[in-house]
């Protein structure tokens, strides 16, 4: 029996019973939100996963377009090329919670609105298998951005569950159960002591009926 070390009074013992309830009632809140995290990060991790499937094979795509390109192109040209970009883009980070849990959300910006701006170089001296790779790899970057920002909401949700879920099992196996043996422990201590009280009380009863017959009985 797991009892706190607790004076057995009747106070103590209302006090224990008002934690009691408010550690049943968080127990009951904190097993729902763990069990609402659960249902979003799975659904979260099913999406991250799609969305990885869906990157690697833009990826490769992009790849392709790449070895294309440096088959037709010198190195030094391909890198050259390459060397002065026009375009920036910008990663904005803003927070949002969902139960809790703060998961990060990632907007983007590019320094110019020309599209034409993805192309670092001018079209006369490089390949059409060049502007292949340059477009797939603008095309494949929106969706590299929002992976990282899942890929990072299942980390955050993961350990927002993992927190969760001891918090549960502490209530449900050490605090809610160590409160009911404390409770028990004092309920049954002042039974005890009331079984006490009232023996005393009956033999007090009885010798002061005694007393009294006896006085009486020298008088008659």
């Amino acid at each position: 029996m797991a009892v706190m070390n607790v004076n057995p009074t009747r106070m103590q013992l209302n006090k224990l019973k008002g934690q009691l309830k408010t550690a049943v009632r968080g127990h009951k809140m904190l097993k729902d939100k763990r069990d609402e995290l659960m249902r979003q990060f799975l659904e979260l991790v099913r999406e991250t996963r799609d969305l990885r499937d869906k990157v690697e094979s833009e990826i490769n795509l992009c790849n392709d377009h790449f070895v294309n390109a440096s088959a037709v192109m010198s190195k030094e040209s391909l890198d050259a090329s390459l060397l002065s970009p026009k375009q920036q883009v910008n990663i904005e980070t803003e927070v949002k919670n969902v139960m809790s849990v703060e998961i990060p959300e990632f907007s983007t910006s590019t320094r110019t609105s020309d599209s034409g701006d993805i192309y670092p170089y001018g079209f006369a001296f490089t390949s059409f298998e060049l502007d292949d790779a340059v477009m797939s790899l603008n095309n494949v970057l929106p969706d590299l951005i929002k992976l990282a920002q899942m890929e990072k909401s299942c980390e955050l949700m993961s350990a927002e569950i993992e927190k969760t879920r001891r918090r549960v099992n502490s209530l449900e196996h050490v605090m809610i159960p160590r409160y009911q043996d404390t409770i028990k422990y004092i309920t049954m201590k002042l039974e005890e002591n009331d079984r006490s009280s009232r023996t005393r009380l009956m033999k007090v009863k009885d010798m002061l009926l005694d007393k009294a017959h006896n006085y009486s009985g020298k008088h008659g």
